[in-house]
């Protein structure tokens, strides 16, 4: 969520500068009836520089070179050349005329035949040649690489400008630029900048990027910006079959599947930089499927490609982003090596796709150079640092830029920079940001101490009533060594207080060797989730749910102390151990969680009743989470990408009579989650979750199967079970969930328009429990453990109005089970590209 409000400040601000090309030209190709035509090619005659028009027909194309004639094709029409008189032209309607006789290959709907077409024979080339091209030919490499980042608000115009949230930072209006990819004029608002050594070893199959130089436009808080940047324009290799853009598969129009998405056409050859190449133009074969429309050039003997040029396709099923282009370009080292040397990235994010809607530019410029091979470097120097920051990175001088960067910055980017370090002085424009911070990250900020979270202050529960929460953590910046945080809260129905406070410090950076400890007391729903861990201050949805389905009244007072040290020895994976001291006692009338230290016998058949649990215990733990990226240095991190696979195990072990502790058991936990890209057909999650309890416990320490009693989505539960409804002292969950991304609904003409996403999942939980944990219960509770499998599965119609998904699900086995439910229907709310 964090990361999509940023888009928030983006569109509250501004600056610019011009750079005036020699020929710009816009317009619309139509039929003779005046219905537009896309996906026609439209070039500057006698050059390589051309685009293909968009769904609705439109164009726009500029180059710093004069040209005086315009060509424009497609399958099935005549061709025309328009005369370009001046340097700009915009707004040209070009009428094309249906040809009276097409080649055997050429159908009239515009669809490309897959036999005997020239442009398919070349692109099997490239198939057979992609895995010797570029880096691929040498065991290992090494470059420079320079890569600029900017974001601007785009559309500006005249009434724009006067809109009284401006009022004060008009000057920043002073110079505005336009968009040679789309023709429209834009406001830089934030400028990011790298120099980054990059090696490779494709025998190891590493890379390790180091950063040299880092420069911003001053904001605070940029490292998650920055990041937020690079999960969002995460790396491609535009030979491979599917590129991942936005969390998104689209099928690159160089896959080996690419014949059935798109429509190829050998439109010219000629040669580029000494080198004679084919110029292939594609478009998509349906609509609202994840492609590209563009053309790229490609060499004659070593099918190696020299440039391409594409955009995604309006249609295509992505929200907030209504224009997507990507040009690279290839410089040849030698006879037979290709070399990527530009790759940018231009996105346009908006609220809807119309023509004229405003919204931000995103561009990513990155530039390669100083190429060398086959030098060998050890296996320990692409082993990832752990937490290392070298501040000097980000301190460079304006001699040191001047001196490194690939291409000089023109005077009016130059300018940018200073227009934005000014306006961090505006006072306008301060509480502009401060409102989008506390957005951000949930927290009102006073100096060094942070109030909130601010999300956190209201919540629900039968017990509580309503429920008030005031809380605060020390915030001297994102890198911070050590942090405290505490909460006091308040239940109108049961008129009590409960609070909580804990504190992390990181003593020693390079392997994040942390040491923490806190206590709580408060009220929580214990059995909403499977595998727990021992965070102070965490609360789930069954405890603050405003609304709920049934009585959830079975809450518990719990009283949790701990103190832990954890390490990160190796990135991404991290120990930590430590003890944990709690009591557990009913919070309500109607639950119980009493249990028998003496059991009922003929001379006592009451026995000796309990009604709440003190216990000792101890816990070490591990999890590694390959290719997750963090954000920061500091004793807390915040995520940078999703998903990534995440492995958790966890063992504890309990004492009895250490502080009066109850009971001696042994615990292990594991859980395990890996999301899989499955191309085209979307993304699979695989959730699995073991666990087992050795000696006899009571109700309160016993793992209970997750319901969920709420109207909302939540993972690692089962819709269609109540809190407490399965009780296990050993389990297995197991948990499939598909998301298809729209694939199946973009083939149903008249669900195309609604960019629906169809979801699919399935549920299974096995578990027991032993006759000894039988015998203590005194709760009044029957154990029911799920020995047959309790399982449901559930279907879903997700992006309903862009942020809305809803979940329907069934239960697959315990039908009978009395005051349950067989069928539910649950929401979520999400941002989601």
């Amino acid at each position: 969520m964090k990361k999509y409000i940023f888009f928030g400040l983006f569109l509250l601000l501004a600056i610019a500068s011009p750079i005036f090309a020699q020929t710009k030209v816009s317009g619309i190709v139509v039929d003779k009836s005046k219905q537009p035509i896309p996906f026609a090619n439209v070039v500057f005659k006698n050059s390589s520089t051309g685009t293909v028009t968009n769904e609705d027909g439109r164009f726009y194309m500029e180059s710093p070179n004069t040209y005086k004639t315009l060509l424009i094709t497609s399958v099935g029409f005549s061709e025309k050349e328009i005369t370009l008189n001046k340097s700009v032209n915009y707004n040209f309607t070009v009428e094309l005329s249906e040809q009276e006789s097409l080649k055997e290959v050429v159908i009239y709907t515009g669809k490309t035949s897959k036999k005997n077409n020239p442009a398919l024979d070349i692109l099997r080339k490239i198939w057979e040649k992609k895995r010797k091209n570029g880096l691929y030919l040498f065991g290992q490499y090494q470059m420079e690489k320079y890569e600029k980042v900017e974001f601007d608000l785009n559309s500006i115009d005249s009434a724009f400008m006067k809109k009284k949230i401006f009022k004060g930072m008009e000057f920043i209006f002073n110079q505005v630029d336009t968009s040679k990819i789309t023709g429209k004029t834009y406001l830089p608002i934030f400028i990011n900048e790298a120099l980054i050594d990059i090696y490779g070893d494709n025998k190891l199959k590493k890379v390790k990027e180091i950063t040299k130089a880092n420069k911003t436009s001053g904001f605070e808080g940029n490292q998650q910006i920055i990041s937020f940047i690079k999960d969002l324009y995460s790396d491609y290799n535009i030979y491979s079959n599917y590129l991942t853009l936005f969390d998104k598969s689209f099928t690159s129009p160089l896959s080996t599947t690419g014949i059935d998405v798109y429509n190829y056409v050998l439109r010219d050859s000629a040669y580029i930089d000494k080198k004679w190449c084919y110029n292939i133009v594609f478009y998509p074969r349906r609509k609202n499927e994840l492609t590209f429309k563009g053309d790229f050039w490609v060499n004659d003997t070593t099918f190696a490609i020299k440039k391409i040029n594409m955009a995604v396709t309006k249609s295509a099923n992505i929200n907030w982003v209504k224009d997507v282009y990507v040009e690279q370009e290839f410089d040849v080292l030698n006879d037979s090596v290709f070399l990527l040397t530009k790759d940018y990235l231009m996105s346009d994010f908006a609220l809807n796709k119309k023509e004229k809607s405003k919204g931000v530019y995103g561009k990513r410029t990155t530039f390669y150079r100083n190429h060398e091979f086959n030098k060998e470097k050890p296996v320990d120097f692409y082993k990832e640092e752990v937490n290392f920051r070298d501040d000097e990175v980000y301190n460079k001088t304006e001699d040191f830029w001047n001196e490194n960067r690939f291409e000089k910055l023109s005077k009016d980017e130059l300018g940018v920079y200073k227009m934005l370090d000014t306006l961090q002085t505006v006072k306008k424009f301060k509480q502009l940001y401060d409102v989008v911070q506390i957005l951000a990250s949930g927290y009102i900020n006073y100096d060094v101490y942070d109030i909130g979270p601010i999300f956190s202050t209201f919540g629900y529960n039968e017990v509580e009533g309503f429920r008030v929460q005031l809380g605060g953590r020390t915030y001297f910046g994102p890198n911070d060594p050590w942090r405290v945080q505490a909460f006091t809260a308040y239940g109108f129905d049961d008129k009590r207080f409960k609070y909580g406070f804990a504190g992390k410090w990181m003593i020693e950076k390079k392997n994040r060797i942390i040491i923490s400890g806190g206590n709580r007391r408060d009220i929580e729903q214990l059995g909403a989730s499977l595998t727990t861990t021992n965070d102070i201050l965490a609360r789930n949805f069954g405890s603050s749910a405003f609304f709920t389905t049934g009585s959830n009244g079975k809450l518990t007072n719990i009283g949790l102390t701990n103190a832990y040290i954890a390490m990160e020895p190796i990135k991404n994976l991290t120990f930590q151990t430590g003890v944990t001291y709690k009591t557990l006692e009913s919070a309500s009338p109607v639950f119980s969680l009493d249990y028998y230290t003496t059991l009922p016998t003929a001379e006592n058949p009451a026995g000796v009743v309990k009604s709440n649990t003190t216990q000792s215990e101890f816990n070490i733990q591990a999890m590694y989470t390959p290719n997750r990226r963090t954000v920061a240095f500091g004793v807390e991190r915040s995520i940078a990408n999703s998903p990534y696979t995440t492995v958790f195990a966890n063992y504890s072990q309990g004492y009895k009579g250490i502080i009066n502790s109850d009971f001696n058991y042994k615990k292990i936990e594991i859980y395990y989650k890996q999301p899989i890209i499955i191309g085209p057909l979307g993304r699979t999650n695989l959730i699995l979750e073991l666990g087992k309890t050795f000696g006899t416990i009571p109700l309160g320490l016993l793992s209970i199967i997750p319901g969920n009693q709420t109207f909302f989505t939540i993972e690692n539960t089962f819709s269609n079970l109540n809190y407490y409804e399965f009780i296990t002292d050993q389990y297995a969950m197991m948990q499939w969930n598909h998301d298809f991304n729209g694939r199946l609904f973009a083939r149903v003409p008249f669900m195309r328009k609604l960019n629906w996403r169809e979801f699919v999942g399935v549920k299974a939980a096995y578990g027991t429990v032993s006759d000894a944990n039988r015998a203590i219960n005194a709760s009044g509770l029957v154990y029911v453990a799920p020995e047959n499998v309790y399982w449901e599965y559930n279907a879903g119609i997700g992006n309903i109005f862009k942020v809305f998904r809803l979940d329907f699900a069934w239960r697959g086995s315990y039908l009978d089970t009395p005051s349950t439910n067989r069928f539910t229907v649950k929401g979520s709310f999400g941002f989601y590209f």
